[in-house]
């Protein structure tokens, strides 16, 4: 609100400026109307700028200095040169505005660098360090000191849980070093206005024009309500789990109960949960089901399927027949005496 006061009282005071003096020689009111022009112009040229980062403002000033320099240097030729002074008034002027125009845009455009901002949560998640061997992954990677802080802090934590994570962050950290790949820039930009982690994160990323690569669920809403791209571990691994259609046969491992009547669960390799009707008393058992729908939620993907109890007990009656195996009776040579006795004894068993 102050803001726009300071532009109001701005373009009102080159208004009055130009009534009192009449700069341009005409009247007092149209004069006053053409400051008030002149004033909304450079409002509007603030404005602008302020959407601009301060390297390119930079870059776009030095060019602009180098191209004037450029267009005295052409001017000084075509002075020699043409004699028609109108001409030549002209031709000095176009390249001054020339030789400006184009140190302008050439100072402004620069290579355009892709800038990936680091949070706490995706380091200490261990993931980031696997894409990025992978090559899918390029750019500056940007981390900042604050989130350094914060690491170094959870590191240094009396919980023994926490100070696990934060020595974990601190070796994915050191992974990403090694990767040839990669660009690691540690940047000392803070904000001491801004006390929050996460905000600090989205003003870096603005200053920068880069992405926040982060796991958590909020500051990837914050992020986006303020025009802040946001690259999410989690949405990626989402994306790139398997296919299933319903239909298909899926082996699982049932773990627990579900919250169901004679519901098992079980999970997947990468997480996914899959609920399983019929399967309460196959806990701790490896089962073949089929699938009968996926939901997608916000948080995951879920699977839903059936185990066919009678299929079930078919292949569980063909593993319980008992294979019996012939064994070769091997011919054993004993004394005469000794084989008339059991030779008797045989023959006497019926008879009993």
């Amino acid at each position: 609100m102050d803001l726009v006061l300071v532009r109001i009282l701005f373009v009102l005071i080159v208004s009055i400026t130009c009534y009192l003096i009449e700069p341009f020689g005409l009247a007092s009111k149209l004069d006053a109307s053409i400051g008030a022009g002149i004033g909304l112009a450079i409002v509007l040229f603030e404005w602008r700028l302020r959407r601009v980062s301060l390297k390119r403002l930079i870059g776009a000033a030095i060019g602009s200095v180098l191209g004037i320099f450029g267009a005295y240097l052409f001017a000084l030729v075509i002075r020699n040169s043409l004699d028609a002074p109108h001409l030549r008034s002209f031709l000095q002027i176009l390249v001054m505005l020339l030789m400006a125009y184009v140190g302008l845009i050439g100072g402004e455009k620069q290579s355009k660098k892709s800038y990936k901002i680091l949070d706490t949560s995706v380091i200490i998640d261990g993931r980031i360090a696997d894409i990025a061997e992978t090559g899918f992954l390029d750019g500056i990677i940007v981390i900042p000191q604050f989130v350094l802080r914060e690491l170094q802090l959870v590191a240094d934590s009396a919980d023994s849980l926490k100070r696990n994570r934060g020595r974990r962050g601190l070796d994915i950290l050191q992974r990403l070093q090694k990767v040839a790949t990669l660009q690691i820039q540690i940047v000392e930009d803070d904000f001491p206005a801004v006390r929050e982690v996460d905000l600090k994160l989205i003003e870096l990323a603005k200053l920068y024009e880069g992405k926040i690569i982060t796991n958590d669920f909020n500051l990837n809403k914050v992020a986006q309500l303020q025009g802040v791209a946001v690259l999410n571990i989690n949405e990626l691994a989402n994306s790139l789990k398997p296919i299933v259609l319903p239909g298909e046969g899926m082996k699982v491992f049932v773990l627990k109960e579900g919250k169901e009547y004679n519901q098992g669960v079980a999970y997947l390799d990468d997480g996914t949960m899959v609920v399983v009707d019929n399967a309460r008393k196959m806990i701790g058992k490896t089962i073949d089901i089929s699938v009968t729908s996926v939901l997608q939620t916000t948080a995951g993907k879920m699977i839903f399927g059936k185990w066919d109890e009678r299929a079930g007990s078919r292949t569980e009656s063909r593993s319980a027949i008992p294979v019996v195996q012939a064994v070769p009776v091997v011919p054993v040579q004993v004394p005469n005496g000794e084989l008339k006795k059991s030779q008797a004894a045989m023959a006497e068993r019926p008879a009993e």
